[in-house]
């Protein structure tokens, strides 16, 4: 059923912003050198690789001039228009054509690319058993990944060893009861944590989004 939804929203959605998408691309262009879209080979189910679309909001070559996470908002890498559209997850609307296309879901474990996917554990690729989506548990709890980032010696280190795994536990979460009523509990609460502002702590406590 949650198929039927993601090709529905992602439709829709396309439909909807679509007297958007053009002023942003057009935006970006005129912004920074490069491309209108960024996309990034990321692992999806069963371990299959796909390619991931985004509206670029970084430098051209982003992903060689320092790590592929992106540390703070002060990033030097961030291009102008590029500040605005991550503050509010518009970088993220051409996923949606991914989504479209059966590689990703509205709902599901964000996908990481082959190089932390390498660091999963066994159980930990489980993650892989379903579709990664848009957006998830972990995208909400860590809302302000980037600042925790920001705040490390090696914020690469930190990701692997403190970030990814916890987001992997959270993910869970969600595996173990992929139902409809979870599916769109994390749709309202990723749309109410976007335009809500900074958390006021650094992690919120995950018992504010039992799911069951």
């Amino acid at each position: 059923m949650t198929r039927l939804f993601d090709i529905v929203f992602s439709a829709v959605g396309l439909l909807v912003f679509s007297p958007l998408l053009v002023p942003l691309a057009v935006y970006i262009k005129l912004d920074s050198r490069g491309p209108v879209f960024y996309r990034q080979e990321r692992v999806g189910r069963f371990g299959r690789t796909f390619w991931l679309y985004k509206f670029r909001s970084m430098q051209v070559d982003a992903d060689k001039k320092g790590p592929l996470i992106t540390v703070g908002d002060a990033d030097n890498r961030i291009t102008r228009i590029g500040q605005f559209i991550r503050k509010y997850k518009l970088d993220e609307l051409p996923q949606l054509i991914n989504v479209l296309k059966g590689e990703m879901s509205i709902v599901g474990p964000r996908p990481e690319v082959k190089k932390y996917v390498k660091h999963y554990t066994d159980e930990q690729r489980k993650v892989l058993d379903i579709r990664p989506g848009i957006t998830d548990i972990a995208s909400i709890v860590y809302k302000n990944e980037n600042e925790l980032l920001q705040a490390q010696r090696d914020p690469e280190k930190y990701y692997i060893k403190v970030i990814m795994p916890h987001k992997l536990t959270l993910n869970k979460v969600y595996i173990s009861a992929p139902n409809l009523k979870n599916y769109f509990y994390i749709i309202y609460l990723t749309g109410r944590e976007v335009f809500r502002g900074k958390p006021k702590a650094p992690v919120p406590e995950l018992k504010r989004y039992e799911l069951n």
